[in-house]
């Protein structure tokens, strides 16, 4: 299986999501538009689009031109039919592909706070087996825009749209799983002015206190499922 993983920013990689595609032998390659990187000849023939977050906003799409690029690109996958993950600013571009226009979260969210499935999310196959109440990782103040079909499988207190399905196979989630302990030590250092105190911010301290494994073994059994939907129609 082919996995094409586009990035945002250097303190922002794939996180978990490389070792499982090294564990499961899939190709896995990465594209950083944000480097003036081409997308390559071969990123629309992938089988899965991953798309990861980063600092930029599709409020601002003019400011971040090569984000027109990736909603193309996105585009093409939607018409082949083919399974499209995207985290926080990944979420938000899989909305923009749809034509759903990105919004302010109510809350900046930036720490360790937990997701509640919504009456949908639990029937979801995607989430099947997820506990109601689930801690995810959060760093964001947008949130992915709606379509007529689209349909909410998590909120939080902080935001109303932390896990979004697009269409059987394509999925948005403003939160994060995929994150390990040393891409938040990342984030932390690239972004401190992000924690400036506020209802949903932990402290650094606390950041770097949470356990992140569990966080992460749901991010494998996720991507797992999302991959078995590639011949899904």
């Amino acid at each position: 299986m082919k996995v094409n993983c586009i990035t945002h920013a250097d303190f922002e990689g794939p996180g978990v999501i490389s070792d499982w595609a090294q564990s499961c032998g899939h190709h896995f390659s990465i594209y950083r538009p944000f480097k003036s990187e081409t997308l390559g000849v071969d990123a629309p023939e992938g089988d899965l689009l991953i798309l990861m977050g980063g600092p930029q906003s599709p409020l601002q799409l003019s400011k971040f031109p090569y984000l027109e690029d990736e909603i193309k690109l996105i585009q093409h996958y939607l018409k082949a039919n083919k399974p499209i993950l995207g985290f926080c600013l990944g979420a938000q571009l899989i909305g923009e592909a749809l034509g759903a226009k990105t919004e302010k979260s109510p809350e900046k969210e930036m720490g360790v706070f937990p997701i509640y499935l919504t009456k949908e999310g639990k029937q979801d196959p995607l989430l099947q087996g997820f506990a109601s109440e689930v801690e995810a990782i959060h760093w964001h103040n947008d949130m992915p825009g709606l379509t007529k079909n689209s349909v909410i499988l998590a909120t939080s207190p902080g935001c109303p749209r932390q896990i979004v399905k697009y269409k059987h196979n394509v999925y948005g989630l403003q939160c994060h799983l995929e994150i390990a302990r040393d891409g938040i030590q990342d984030l932390i250092e690239a972004c401190p002015d992000d924690l400036s105190p506020s209802k949903f911010t932990q402290t650094k301290d606390s950041l770097l206190e949470n356990n992140y494994s569990a966080i992460n073994q749901l991010c494998f059994k996720l991507l797992e499922r999302l991959s078995g939907f590639q011949n899904l129609k």
